[in-house]
């Protein structure tokens, strides 16, 4: 066991907070361990850390790295087998719940209340035992391109996530995100092909980026739309870059950005008052955001962020898993269909525990 690892087990073993992470493509996990057992907030955008934003809410936690003791490591080869994919079992009754859901969406979209709303679920997966270091280590080996996240705090539970989808990214002045939506499930063909249901999402998502951005930035870049897959999932992406008008604008930008349509909707505003009346259960974290703030935490470089949107994620309990998915809805929208990619976004965290 490596140090990093025997630091997580005294550190759960006194529950004081602590955050493990792998950025895409890197070979490095980062380790972030709090000294104390205190809740911190951002007062401000200047502070350096790790932050875990919730959807709803103008609390943000940060794990602050001026309190914390950080650990890099290089990724060891693993000794755990990955099994095989787990059986998709239909549950009737959240079927029929989010297909009305889903319904209602639609039909409020149809009177002209908003144009896109994203609607969500959360499904219970039992677990009999669990072996933390093992669930982050597959997670590792199963997604790759993904932000994998392991955050724990004794005020706000054990988090764990492999989100495809970046918030945004900042060195000094110059920053970057993406517009990403549409979900089909990857096959053995490369070929990809978007039905205007998906091509219309990812439109609705861009546009809201890049008007909301103008204001902030100068030298705004945009690529086309591209097909990007994430795990066993494809989605639309597009890249936009741009460079903030000053430093100040940091908090500016995130606060345009978040909730982002991909995970909310348009208008902004109408779409998370339509989640917050009718979903039934609190998303807490899930579709807020989060990772490095003002630094990066392997090199210590500052005036970096590096910051993603909490997808494909899991709330751990002792005995069951919480299970996060949602997907866009659309004029177009069919409920059943709508389900069944919840179904298969839901795996990303079930492989996890297979």
């Amino acid at each position: 066991m490596t140090d990093l690892f025997l630091k997580l087990i005294t550190q759960r073993e006194q529950n004081l907070p602590f955050v493990l992470y792998v950025k895409p493509h890197s070979e490095r996990i980062v380790g972030l361990f709090q000294q104390n057992d205190h809740l911190y907030f951002l007062e401000d955008f200047k502070a350096k850390g790790f932050v875990f934003a919730p959807f709803d809410g103008s609390l943000i936690p940060v794990i602050p790295q001026n309190q914390s003791e950080v650990y890099v490591e290089k990724i060891q080869a693993t000794d755990f087998i990955l099994s095989g994919n787990p059986t998709a079992v239909t549950d009737e009754v959240a079927k029929a719940d989010f297909e009305k859901l889903v319904q209602k969406g639609v039909d409020a979209i149809a009177a002209g209340q908003f144009g896109k709303v994203v609607l969500s679920r959360k499904e219970i997966v039992p677990l009999a035992q669990w072996d933390l270091e093992v669930m982050f280590k597959k997670m590792i080996a199963l997604y790759p391109s993904a932000f994998r996240y392991c955050f724990f705090h004794p005020k706000i539970g054990l988090w764990m996530g492999a989100t495809p989808e970046q918030l945004l990214k900042v060195n000094q002045k110059e920053l970057q995100t993406v517009a990403l939506a549409g979900t089909q499930t990857a096959s053995e063909s490369q070929k990809v092909v978007w039905h205007d249901k998906e091509i219309e999402e990812q439109h609705f998502v861009s546009e809201f980026i890049i008007a909301g951005l103008e204001q902030e930035v100068s030298a705004m870049t945009v690529s086309s739309p591209y097909s990007a897959k994430a795990g066993h999932l494809w989605h639309i992406k597009t890249d936009i870059t741009a460079t903030l008008k000053s430093q100040k604008a940091l908090g500016k930008v995130i606060a345009i950005l978040h909730p982002t349509p991909a995970v909310c909707g348009l208008p902004k505003d109408k779409a998370k008052a339509f989640i917050l009346e009718h979903e039934g259960y609190d998303r807490e974290y899930y579709s807020g955001f989060l990772g490095e703030l003002n630094i990066d935490l392997a090199t210590f470089r500052t005036n970096v962020s590096d910051l993603y949107v909490n997808l494909r994620c899991m709330k751990v309990r002792p005995h069951a898993a919480e299970l996060f998915v949602g997907c866009g809805i659309t004029q177009s929208s069919i409920p059943a269909d709508e389900f069944a990619e919840t179904v298969h976004k839901s795996m990303t965290m079930k492989k996890v525990l297979n």
